[in-house]
């Protein structure tokens, strides 16, 4: 079964005559071709559920096999310029392609910091649960191992300390809560990413 493009008639005869229609569906094609690279099993199939052209850019909405709906950005060309998870799909046991889990981070004794390794799949994301005091200052970084990740940083009432932003962007601030504070790193991309996140207290 190979991906599935809602049409009509009328539209594919204009498809057919107009450089608009071939460039859009130049972008669909690049779209399709880069799931099945990095979508897996699931990737390989699916259908079209939406394209949206402009001059700049195409928006394509696709899901996969497994159903899992995908956000893609391509050009005329077919060059795909983004393309990640939307909505992840449940696996059938319960658990969310691209689902969040916690870890809870300590320091070795008599350091105020650490650096941990990890990696995550397309649309996943991993909380790290720190306790720490108000007036405490927090230092964190997100060093991934290829395009940028995001994070966002909870304070223990779950109101924000620091909204999503990109990894390439350190935080240092002080706190004004104290308890468990919570780091999320997002995977927004359409491939696996190892990081390193450097956590520090003072």
């Amino acid at each position: 079964m190979s991906f599935r493009k809602h049409a009509t008639a009328a539209a594919l005869l204009i498809f057919v005559a107009s450089p608009v229609f071939s460039a859009e569906q130049e972008a669909i094609d690049g779209c399709i071709d880069q799931l099945r690279v990095v979508g897996g099993p699931d990737g390989q199939s699916g259908e079209v559920l939406s394209s949206e052209f402009s001059e700049a850019a195409t928006l394509v909405m696709l899901r996969d096999r497994g159903g899992t709906i995908w956000r893609c950005v391509a050009y005329s060309d077919g060059t795909v310029g983004e393309l990640s998870i939307e909505s992840a799909a449940d696996d059938g046991g319960g658990a969310m392609a691209g689902a969040t889990d916690r870890v809870r981070v300590s320091f070795d004794a008599g350091t105020t910091g650490t650096e941990l390794s990890d990696t995550l799949a397309p649309g996943g994301s991993r909380q790290y649960v720190i306790g720490a005091s108000a007036e405490q200052f927090l230092y964190t970084r997100v060093a991934a191992d290829g395009p940028t990740l995001d994070y966002q940083i909870f304070n223990p009432d779950s109101s924000f300390l620091l909204e999503r932003t990109g990894g390439d962007l350190e935080y240092r601030g002080q706190l004004w809560q104290s308890g468990d504070h919570v780091i999320e790193v997002i995977n927004r991309t359409g491939s696996e990413q190892s990081y390193n996140l450097i956590i520090g207290i003072e």
